[in-house]
C-alpha cells in the first residue's frame, strides 16, 4: 500500500486525486504543514509515502516516474516528493525542520518543494527522473495553470511512456527489427498484469524448446529452432521493456534476466551439438569453444567496467575519439554491429541454424566472436594505456573478486606480497597471461595422461597468486580476470579433447557451464552492490587454480573413460553447490527488501 498526502489549496477541476489513485495511492489531505507532519507519522513505516501539492498539473506518467520507481529510497518531481521505507527517516526529519522553521501555517507555497530543499540541505540523495517533454508543475496563478493544462493536453504521455520503454542504447537488429513491435507486446503484458519475471521465464522456456528442436538433428527441427530462438529473443527484449514501461524493477528480476540470457544461449549451443551428433558430426569442441570465447568476452566487459566504474581523472584521447565517432550516425551502428551484441548474434545463429549445418553455425560464431573480442579488447587496452586515471580500492576489490582465487592462489599471493611490490606496473596481467599460456599449451602439446600438464598447473597456481599479490590498480590489471578465465576454461577444453573418448567433451561443456554460472553470479552480485559470493563457496569449489589443478590431476591419474566419468561428477558437484547458494542468496535478497535494480546488461 502507498499513501499520498495532498497539501496546499485544492483546485476545482483538478485530476490529481484521480491520477494518484490510478497509481495505487491511498489519499490523505492536510490543511497545513503541521497536519501534514501528523499524517506522515501515521503512515506505517514499511509503506511508501508521498507529499503532493494539490495544485500539481502534469502528466500521469510524470507522477509515475517521480513517485512509483522502486529503485530509489527518495525521489521527487516539481510539486511532489516520495519516500520508500529506507528514506522515511530523512523525509520525516526534513518535514520536522519545516515545521520548526515556522512552516506550520496554512500552505501558500509548495510544501513538497520546501521539504525537497530541506533534504538537499541535509545532503540527502534524492532521485530526480528525466521528464523530457512531460509536464510537471505547480502553477502560481490561473494563467500559468491554463498554460500547463494545455501543454498536458498537447502531449500524449502514453506515447512517451511507450517510447521510453525501449532501451536507450541497443544494437541495430534490436532497434529496427524487434523493438518497433516488442514494445507493444510489453504494453499488452502490462495491461494484463503480467510481470517482467514471468516474461523472462517464458523467454527461457521458449529457448529451451528451441534447443530441443535443434537436438533432433532434422532440417525441420533446425528451422523450428531458428524461429523459436528469435521468438525467445523477442520475449527477452519484452521483459526489459515491460520493466521500464511499468517500473517493475527488482533484484530478483535483474538476476533472472541476466543469468537466463546465458542459460538460453549455452543450452542452445548444447542442442546444436546434440543435433549434429545425430547426423554423425561431432561439434562438441566447437560448442565448448564458442561458450569459452563468449564467456571470456563478457569477463573483459565486466572487468573493464568495474576497473573504471569510479575512477577519477578518467580521461583518454582514445575515449575522446570514440565519442567523436559516436557523433556520426552511421559509425554508431557499424561499431555496435561489429561487436556482435546479443541481438545480432542470436539473429545470425538462428538464420544459420535454419539454413546451414551446426558446424557452419559454430564456425561463423567463433569467427564473429573472435573478431568482436579482438576489436573491443584492443580498444580498451588503448584507452587504458592513454588514460590518466586513479583507480579506487573498490575497483581493486571488485577485480580481486572477479579473479576468483582459491586457497592455493591466495596462499601464494600472501607469500609473494613483498616480491610483487618490486614488479613493474604491467606485471600482473603479464604474469597471469604467461601462467595461463603455460598450462593450456602444455596440455595441448603433450599426450593425454602425462605428468607435464600437472606440473604446468602448479606453475599456473603460483603465477596466479603472484598476479593478485598486490592491489589490482594498474592500467591493464583489468585483464587479469579474463586471462584467468581463459586459462581455466581452455585447460578443461584441451584435456577433454585430448582424451578422445565419447562423452568427455559434453562433460567438459557441463563443467565449464557450471563454473561460468558461478562467475556470472559473482558479477551480478558486485553490480548489485551485494559483494562477492561468500568465501566458503569459493573455497569449496577450489577457486580457478584449484579446479585447473584438479582437472590436470584427474587427467594424469585416470584413463580416458575414467576421466570422462570424473569430469561429469565434478561438473555435477560444482553445479549443485553454486546453484543452491546462488538461488538462496537472490531469493533472500528479494524477500528481504533489497533495493530494486534494473541491470541493462549486454547491449541487445
Amino acid at each position: 500500500m502507498s499513501t499520498a498526502i495532498l497539501t496546499g489549496q485544492p483546485v476545482p477541476g483538478s485530476s490529481i486525486e484521480a491520477d494518484l489513485r490510478s497509481l495505487g495511492f491511498d489519499l490523505r489531505t492536510a490543511s497545513d504543514a503541521a497536519e501534514a507532519e501528523t499524517l506522515l507519522a501515521e503512515v506505517p513505516g514499511d509503506e511508501r509515502v508521498a507529499l503532493v501539492d494539490a495544485r500539481f498539473v502534469g502528466h500521469v506518467h510524470a507522477l509515475r516516474l517521480g513517485l512509483t520507481d522502486p529503485r530509489f529510497p527518495l525521489a521527487a518531481i516539481p510539486g511532489a516528493v516520495t519516500a520508500q521505507p529506507a528514506g522515511r527517516q530523512a523525509l520525516t526529519r526534513a518535514m520536522a525542520r519545516e515545521n520548526s522553521d515556522g512552516g506550520g501555517t496554512t500552505l501558500i507555497d509548495s510544501l513538497a518543494d520546501r521539504v525537497l530543499t530541506a533534504l538537499d540541505a541535509d545532503g540527502t540523495a534524492v532521485h530526480r527522473p528525466e521528464l523530457g517533454s512531460l509536464v510537471a508543475a505547480v502553477p502560481a496563478d490561473p494563467q500559468a495553470r491554463n498554460e500547463a493544462r494545455q501543454a498536458v493536453a498537447d502531449l500524449d504521455d502514453e506515447a512517451v511512456r511507450l517510447k521510453s520503454a525501449v532501451k536507450a542504447r541497443d544494437g541495430f537488429f534490436t532497434t529496427y527489427c524487434i523493438s518497433p513491435y516488442s514494445r507493444y507486446i510489453a504494453r499488452w503484458c502490462a495491461r494484463r498484469g503480467l510481470t517482467p519475471n514471468q516474461v523472462t521465464t517464458a523467454s527461457l522456456i521458449t529457448a529451451l524448446i528451441a534447443a530441443a528442436c535443434a537436438a533432433t538433428g532434422t532440417r525441420g527441427g533446425f528451422v523450428a529452432a531458428g524461429v523459436l530462438l528469435i521468438a525467445s529473443f523477442v520475449l527477452d527484449c519484452t521483459d526489459g521493456q515491460l520493466a521500464r514501461y511499468s517500473l517493475q524493477y527488482s533484484t530478483l528480476g535483474a538476476w533472472l534476466d541476466a543469468t537466463f540470457d546465458r542459460a538460453k544461449e549455452y543450452a542452445y549451443y548444447a542442442g546444436l551439438a546434440l543435433g549434429a551428433a545425430r547426423g554423425g558430426d561431432d561439434v562438441w569442441a566447437l560448442a565448448l569453444g564458442a561458450m569459452v570465447l563468449q564467456t571470456c568476452r563478457h569477463v573483459v566487459d565486466f572487468s573493464f567496467n568495474e576497473a573504471n566504474h569510479d575512477a577519477t581523472a578518467n580521461t583518454s584521447p582514445t575515449a575522446a575519439l570514440s565519442d567523436k565517432l559516436d557523433s556520426v550516425g552511421w559509425t554508431v551502428w557499424v561499431r555496435r554491429m561489429i561487436v556482435l551484441p546479443i541481438g545480432e548474434r542470436w539473429a545470425m545463429i538462428a538464420v544459420l541454424t535454419a539454413a546451414t549445418t551446426p558446424r557452419i553455425t559454430f564456425y561463423a560464431l567463433l569467427v564473429g566472436c573472435a573478431f568482436a573480442a579482438t576489436y573491443t579488447t584492443a580498444g580498451r587496452v588503448l584507452r587504458s594505456l592513454t588514460r590518466k586515471a586513479r583507480r579506487t580500492d573498490r575497483a581493486a576489490a571488485a577485480l580481486a573478486d572477479l579473479a576468483d582465487s582459491g586457497p592455493l592462489a591466495q596462499g601464494f599471493a600472501e607469500a609473494l606480497k613483498k616480491p610483487a611490490r618490486k614488479l613493474p606496473g604491467f606485471a600482473a596481467p603479464a604474469v597471469a597471461l604467461l601462467g595461463g599460456l603455460t598450462v593450456v599449451l602444455t596440455a595441448a602439446l603433450t599426450d593425454f595422461g602425462g605428468p607435464w600438464p600437472l606440473v604446468a598447473a602448479l606453475v599456473y597456481a603460483l603465477t596466479s597468486g603472484l598476479a593478485v599479490a598486490r592491489p589490482l590498480k594498474g592500467a591493464l590489471d583489468w585483464l587479469v580476470p579474463p586471462f584467468l578465465r581463459a586459462a581455466e576454461y581452455g585447460t578443461v577444453l584441451v584435456l577433454a579433447a585430448k582424451a578422445d573418448v565419447g562423452g568427455a567433451l559434453p562433460a567438459a561443456f557441463g563443467l565449464v557451464a557450471a563454473v561460468a554460472y558461478h562467475h556470472y553470479d559473482t558479477v551480478y552480485r558486485i553490480r548489485g552492490d551485494a559483494g562477492a559470493p561468500p568465501a566458503w563457496l569459493v573455497r569449496s569449489i577450489g577457486g580457478h587454480e584449484g579446479r585447473t589443478l584438479l582437472v590436470t590431476v584427474l587427467a594424469a591419474l585416470l584413463t580416458a573413460p575414467q576421466f570422462k566419468v570424473a569430469l561429469t561428477a565434478v561438473a555435477v558437484a560444482v553445479a549443485l553447490v553454486v546453484l543452491v547458494e546462488s538461488i538462496r542468496f537472490w531469493v533472500a535478497a528479494h524477500q528481504g527488501g533489497a533495493p530494486a535494480v534494473h541491470d541493462e546488461g549486454e547491449t541487445a
